[in-house]
């Protein structure tokens, strides 16, 4: 049997014919293949030695022998085994040289760029340190003057890191900021961490960090509406906003994908009896709760603003990637934007829901004030509605307006507007070209400016024009004179009741409320004393406001109200004034915000200064019962702590770290609770200091909640299926009973 097996020496097929050629069968034929590979390798190595001779280099034997390994060669850690990783241009690059180059991308460009390729991913981690060094140092020259390749922002760049070794340590914080957030983590970069201790692994996470970083430093966001939308550098609400009763926060997003962005999610606190926390319930939340809906894991927030003021109203406006407005909250005044629904009614709004009327528009800023609201298009459009008794809507009149409506008065029209803000009863934006117009009411000097009166027909709520810009030439017109009796009654019932008649005007002024106030401006006008100076930002509190300009300078004008102006006193001022405490000591402002009689500041070093009224803690000054009149630094636990954002409301003021954590001074009171802060001790020395609220990062990308259903039971009876019938029967007895 064994010698019915074919020989090794036996002929071939015809497979074994055709591979003939390619494959030696004898000994002497190998010896010859293996000779002229040999060859071949010798004229390769003699070709490229007369290459790098003909370009001036030494390519001997001696030199290769003699050289030593280049410390910044990228190929030394890129799996070879594939050719185009070894043939990717980047990969000629020293990685100083590569770092350089890649600085100049945005983080949504250096994540795909690190999605390319499985190796080139972990080259990438490398490069980390010089790219978010990019945008937090002042870069300069021997001369001081600042490099293009530094930070970008227009208050002539940021200093919230010195060094390499600084910027490093912002990166190891940004993971753990906030404490435990339960971030999404994939297991390759588990394995990465475990494997390089330093930080020098896979940088999956760090795109979604770097986009926070450019978004509350430079002001860049990579929106979808359209390839030339600019996002505002400085503007309120950017991740958080805060109204007398609640606050609105981006937090959470993100999806499934590893280079997706945190802080795309939204969520809602504080009081919601008018639905403003969108959670589709009227229940107070003390702790945030985030929105459902898809809100951040389908539809991505780059912008949020809390309207309301202290008539127990408050709404709330939501900015998505695509330029569409969503709002959400009480309708009682317009200002949702819905109009009417289908019964003739205003009905509030318990969960978000998109504006049809701004749905042609595309927006880049949107701003919420007390009883109405506004938003600015890529075309530098402004629109606003809701009420607009005080004019704060700019449309020549003193009626609501349910639907938005652009605002076409004053020469705005002709502008191309950057940014807005809505105060309590007035209204401001800046331009591209670095003016700030005014309009609603001016009392306290809101407005920055001076104004002739308007005359008014009461009957129809309407301008009566009376110059060409519809300006008074004259006096104002006013009601006619009452009579010597009706005056001697009005006295007396009056000094019967003096106490109650001054509690009265005292509240009156505190909710700046007017019936018919002569400084009503329903025409937008430029402030004409800033001119000379390019603003970049503006911010309007209760009946303070406040204007940033492109040197990082402050000015403050309106009521001087505990202190809330910063200069020193309780006078306030009709025109903008500098805030020289800052001035003096050469502090420059990156980000600002004014409340409710009470004003915070971000400084470019990312110090935090507050001043105001500072009762419960608001300021994270301490709680001492006071009027801080020039601004004050604000202490943190974390002594690294370095902040890039801060807004202000009425008893509470939260402030935003450059490493997503977010800390709240103060507090709103819900469920019937006093406000303030809540379960602090008065003897460990945290009560009105800034605390930290655990488990919450803004750019952590985190799983997506689901809201429980509850599934309800039905119980078969014979044919039919009806619902819970022992129930019903149960509370039938009960109710009659």
């Amino acid at each position: 049997s064994i010698q019915q097996h074919p020989t090794k020496s036996k002929p071939t097929t015809s497979n074994s014919t055709n591979r003939g050629s390619t494959m030696a069968r004898t000994k002497e034929e190998r010896e010859q293949q293996r000779l002229e590979a040999k060859q071949r390798g010798e004229n390769r190595k003699a070709a490229k030695a007369a290459k790098a001779e003909a370009a001036g280099l030494d390519g001997g034997d001696c030199a290769e022998k003699d050289a030593k390994p280049n410390p910044n060669d990228l190929r030394k850690n890129i799996p070879l085994s594939k050719e185009h990783n070894a043939t990717l241009p980047a990969l000629n690059l020293p990685i100083d040289t590569l770092a350089k180059v890649l600085r100049f991308l945005p983080a949504r460009e250096f994540g795909a760029i690190a999605l390319s390729c499985t190796g080139f991913n972990h080259v990438l981690g490398g490069c980390r340190v010089a790219h978010i060094s990019s945008r937090l140092m002042r870069r300069e020259d021997e001369e001081g003057k600042q490099s293009s390749c530094g930070s970008m922002c227009l208050v002539g760049g940021l200093q919230l890191c010195i060094g390499r070794k600084e910027a490093q340590e912002i990166l190891d914080r940004s993971l753990t900021g906030g404490g435990e957030t339960n971030r999404l983590i994939s297991k390759k970069m588990k394995q990465s961490n475990k494997k390089h201790a330093s930080g020098d692994g896979d940088c999956d996470e760090y795109p979604g960090y770097a986009r926070f970083v450019e978004e509350a430093t430079i002001g860049y966001s990579a929106m979808q509406c359209s390839r030339n939308a600019v996002f505002p550098i400085h503007l309120q609400g950017r991740f958080v906003s805060c109204s007398p009763e609640h606050t609105l926060l981006r937090l959470g997003g993100g999806g499934n994908t590893s280079s997706g962005p945190g802080g795309s999610g939204t969520a809602a606190w504080g009081v919601g009896k008018r639905g403003q926390l969108g959670n589709g319930k009227r229940d107070d939340e003390a702790e945030p709760r985030l929105l459902m809906g898809k809100i951040g894991w389908g539809v991505r927030i780059v912008q949020v603003a809390a309207g309301g003021g202290l008539v127990r109203v408050a709404h709330s406006l939501l900015l998505t990637s695509m330029g569409r407005v969503l709002s959400f909250g009480s309708a009682q005044y317009g200002q949702l934007g819905h109009g009417y629904d289908a019964g003739k009614q205003l009905s509030d709004c318990l969960r978000p829901r998109y504006i049809d009327a701004l749905k042609g528009e595309k927006c880049t800023c949107v701003a919420a004030g007390e009883l109405h609201s506004g938003a600015v298009t890529i075309d530098g459009d402004v629109y606003t509605w809701g009420e607009g008794f005080c004019g704060q809507l700019g449309l020549g009149d003193r009626r609501p307006h349910l639907l938005p409506e652009q605002v076409m008065l004053g020469g705005l029209e002709d502008e191309c507007v950057s940014n807005m803000s809505c105060g309590c009863r007035h209204t401001l934006v800046t331009t591209e070209e670095g003016e700030v117009f005014s309009w609603g009411l001016g009392r306290f000097g809101v407005l920055g400016r001076s104004y002739t009166d308007f005359t008014y027909n009461n009957d129809i709520g309407m301008v009566v024009p009376d110059g060409e810009d519809g300006q008074v030439q004259g006096a104002a017109a006013r009601p006619p004179p009452m009579p010597a009796a009706a005056i001697d009654a009005a006295v007396a019932a009056a000094n019967d009741q003096v106490d109650g008649i001054n509690e009265l005007m005292e509240s009156l002024e505190a909710l700046n409320l007017t019936l018919d106030d002569p400084s009503d401006q329903c025409y937008p006008k430029v402030i004409d004393s800033l001119k000379g100076f390019r603003a970049v930002g503006v911010s309007a509190g209760h009946r303070h406001s406040m204007i940033l300009d492109e040197h990082g300078s402050l000015y403050t004008f309106g009521s001087g109200a505990g202190g809330a102006l910063g200069h020193g006193d309780l006078s306030g001022q009709e025109y903008p004034v500098k805030v020289m405490e800052f001035d003096d000591n050469g502090i420059r402002i990156h980000q600002m915000s004014a409340g409710v009689d009470i004003s915070m500041v971000v400084t470019t070093e990312g110090t935090v200064y507050a001043w105001g009224k500072a009762t419960d803690g608001r300021l994270g000054l301490g709680t001492e019962n006071e009027n801080i009149t020039l601004p004050r630094k604000v202490e943190f636990e974390d002594t690294g702590f370095k902040a890039v954002d801060a807004e202000c409301g009425y008893v509470h003021s939260l402030i935003v770290g450059l490493d997503g954590a977010i800390y709240q001074c103060g507090g709103v009171g819900t469920d019937g609770k006093d406000d303030g802060q809540q379960g602090l001790d008065s003897h460990d020395g945290k009560l009105g200091r800034p605390v930290l609220l655990s488990g919450h990062n803004i750019w952590h990308r985190i799983a997506e909640p689901q809201e429980k259903v509850v599934k309800e039971t039905w119980t078969k009876y014979g044919k039919y299926e009806l619902k819970g019938r022992s129930k019903m029967m149960n509370e039938g007895v009960s109710s009659v009973a």
